[in-house]
């Protein structure tokens, strides 16, 4: 985990961004820093590795910052549906930046449960995008 002083460093830098929420995974655990009521940066969670942790949600998310898209521009289907099984690197949507197309990957076999954003919404990198259950 980083030490008191790096934290104190990075939440100085992120007091002078306009970011909500920074999660900063290591090998070592998890360090969350996120804007309070009045906006001031604190420690949301800190986990070490040794500390038990939650299953996390199995979620497909955005490789980058553009327009999720459910579908291929020039095709009516989506790349994937709820219920529907989907492999480990198949693509369950598209980021469209620009001109440019780039999948959205499902990160481990299962079954697509939901999109958690409509199709053609903004968002930003890391935004969870597609809700998976993992193959049993």
């Amino acid at each position: 985990m980083k030490s008191p002083a790096q934290v104190q460093e990075l939440a100085a830098w992120l007091a002078a961004t306009d970011i909500g929420l920074l999660e900063l995974r290591t090998p070592e655990g998890v360090l969350r820093l996120g804007r309070g009521p009045a906006g001031e940066v604190e420690t949301l969670d800190a986990q070490d590795e040794g500390a038990p942790q939650a299953p996390a949600a199995l979620v497909a998310v955005a490789p980058s910052v553009g327009v999720f898209l459910h579908a291929h521009p020039l095709h009516a289907a989506p790349l994937a549906r709820p219920g529907e099984r989907v492999s480990a690197g198949q693509p369950v949507g598209l980021m469209q930046v620009g001109p440019l197309l780039l999948p959205v990957h499902a990160p481990q076999s299962g079954v697509l449960i939901a999109f958690l954003v409509p199709d053609r919404q903004a968002v930003g990198w890391g935004t969870p995008l597609a809700e998976l259950q993992a193959a049993e």
